[in-house]
């Protein structure tokens, strides 16, 4: 089971469904289930390839609960369409590519000129300082501060459940809001193994320098899940427990302690996936069970 916070909700994913819910201006809970692609599930024993089609397909979903989530704090006739909320997006992940990869390229390679080799080591510097200060700047904004509240409420439903505790506001917010299975470690995984990954790749010319770190952003993201996926499997290893603590730290910066009405709602979503699975389940029990019937002539 894993989620995402969204605007006022969250989204919720498990094998073959996943779930949104979100709180409405009116106080109500609108919620919305729908089918997983599954697309990337034919992957799964191809190692590095399946992390780069689970993340495409991550996305995607991830995308989808974001515009659904926005929609829903608007009248119906007020609501845009996902294709245009894409157009607005696009500018600003051109934004992003200039922030997180082409000024820690330069950064990188200014200074490489004096400390041989400091290539790779000085971008990644440069490249997690951006993004710890980035997380820093907008976790003061008031409508993100809710959205890392609701990112909090999500980690706290999920680890009741794996934890078997009843799934209410008040038993979910004994816990903490920290996961290790959350996306902030993986972008850390990512900027780890990107140090790593670059440090082998030769630098002709700053061009292809900035080129190379956009062309291997899949296979990075590959090698980043794997290493997530092998420290899973080991969590009861005290050496992997702390190698996964700086990820947890840095979710202090992405979580907030979130509300009870928050946690109600990360409970609704997960509670939408339960329930539109065991129905799938139940259905395809009593097909086994009831034969078909020949219609009448």
């Amino acid at each position: 089971m894993g989620g995402q916070a969204v605007l006022e909700g969250v989204m919720m994913r498990g094998a073959s469904t996943w779930a949104i819910a979100v709180r409405k201006p009116d106080g109500e809970i609108a919620v919305d289930v729908r089918t997983v692609p599954g697309w990337s599930d034919k992957y799964n024993s191809i190692p590095v390839v399946r992390g780069v089609t689970s993340l495409a397909e991550s996305l995607g979903l991830g995308y989808r609960a974001l515009t659904w989530s926005a929609n829903q704090q608007f009248p119906e006739e007020e609501r845009i369409s996902e294709k245009a909320i894409g157009w607005a997006v696009l500018p600003v992940a051109l934004f992003f590519s200039v922030i997180f990869i082409a000024i820690p390229a330069l950064a990188g390679h200014g200074l490489s000129h004096r400390v041989h080799g400091s290539f790779p080591v000085v971008e990644g510097v440069v490249r997690l300082a951006l993004f710890v200060g980035y997380l820093a700047a907008v976790g003061s904004l008031k409508d993100i501060k809710r959205v890392f509240q609701y990112h909090g409420a999500e980690h706290k439903a999920i680890a009741a459940y794996e934890n078997d505790v009843e799934l209410t506001p008040r038993a979910a917010q004994q816990f903490s809001t920290a996961h290790v299975r959350c996306g902030t470690n993986f972008l850390l995984t990512v900027m780890v193994v990107a140090v790593l990954v670059y440090s082998v790749i030769p630098r002709p010319n700053l061009w292809f320098v900035i080129a190379s770190r956009i062309l291997l952003m899949p296979l990075i993201a590959g090698l980043a899940y794997e290493v997530i996926r092998l420290a899973a499997k080991n969590m009861h290893r005290r050496w992997v427990r702390v190698l996964v603590r700086p990820g947890l730290w840095l979710q202090r910066l992405t979580t907030r302690e979130p509300s009870l009405d928050q946690l109600e709602v990360a409970i609704a979503s997960l509670q939408a996936v339960f329930t539109e699975v065991q129905t799938a389940e139940v259905a395809t029990r009593v097909g086994r069970l009831v034969p078909a019937v020949a219609p009448a002539v």
